[in-house]
């Protein structure tokens, strides 16, 4: 599911960081997600099995929030219309909620399958060595 992101390559420098944040600002508000009250991860596609199995482990208070933000906003693209100011979202209120829970979820499938993968097999005893 997840992309391969040059997010950790570029915050581990903060030079570069410091280069790319006024660009990543500037790309996030001409997405314009944030003017219909969406959050980034609002956007990721429930088409997998791995994003339902994350939106059932959202706690019941941002999974309520998420649907309110949806519909919201499904509600303002039918007329063509933008939230006003004091209701678009936030720099700082669009943070990751489903992202990190979906990370979880591939990092235990991966662990599972490396344990299926697994062959197991009898220790030879010292005695039969001699």
């Amino acid at each position: 599911m997840s992309a391969p992101s040059l997010a950790t390559y570029i915050t581990k420098r903060p030079w570069l960081k410091r280069w790319m944040m006024p660009l990543a600002n500037w790309y996030a508000d001409a997405a314009g997600y944030r003017k219909l009250g969406l959050r980034a991860d609002d956007l990721i596609p429930e088409e997998s099995d791995t994003v339902l199995l994350a939106l059932k482990r959202l706690p019941p208070k941002e999974a309520y929030d998420r649907v309110f933000r949806l519909r919201r906003a499904f509600q303002c693209s039918l007329a063509h219309q933008l939230l006003p100011k004091d209701q678009q979202t936030k720099p700082e209120d669009d943070y990751a909620y489903l992202s990190p829970i979906i990370e979880e979820i591939e990092a235990e499938s991966k662990e599972r399958d490396d344990l299926e993968a697994m062959i197991v097999s009898k220790r030879k005893k010292a005695a039969d060595a001699h």
